[in-house]
């Protein structure tokens, strides 16, 4: 098993908070201050739990250069003041980011007993199957 440090332990916690003030400043009608902070912390969480050579690296792969253009842009357009149009510029470099990502959470989340058994409801793994690129027929 892998030992986790006191620097990914904090990274979590940053992380944490960064997605909680996000979450704050979107639920306060897209305040401003809120947003920023939550990138600033969840960005510095990030680095803290994967360490600082590997968020570059990350960040700057070459495949990965639109969607990094979006999230830093984004970051940027709320910074000076525009935080609905920011925040959906983030959101879809966010997507961009992390969408390998997404299926292996999903497949992830299926074998968690309780929300497991909820994503497996009839409407529900449909779309679940989809966005997890299972093979096989969405009829």
């Amino acid at each position: 098993m892998m030992e986790v440090t006191d620097f990914q332990k904090i990274g979590v916690g940053l992380a944490g908070f960064g997605i909680a003030f996000l979450f704050l400043g979107v639920l306060l009608i897209f305040d401003r201050g809120l947003l920023a902070i939550g990138n600033i912390l969840f960005i510095s969480g990030l680095t803290f739990v994967i360490g600082f050579q590997r968020t570059l690296s990350f960040f700057f792969q070459r495949h990965k250069v639109k969607a990094t253009t979006f999230f830093f842009s984004g970051m940027f357009i709320v910074l000076i003041g525009f935080p609905l149009v920011g925040m959906c510029v983030e959101l879809y470099g966010m997507f961009l980011l992390f969408s390998g990502f997404i299926p292996v959470a999903v497949n992830f989340l299926r074998r968690v007993p309780v929300i497991g058994t909820v994503l497996n409801l009839p409407f529900i793994s449909m779309i679940t199957s989809w966005v997890a690129g299972d093979s096989g027929s969405i009829v």
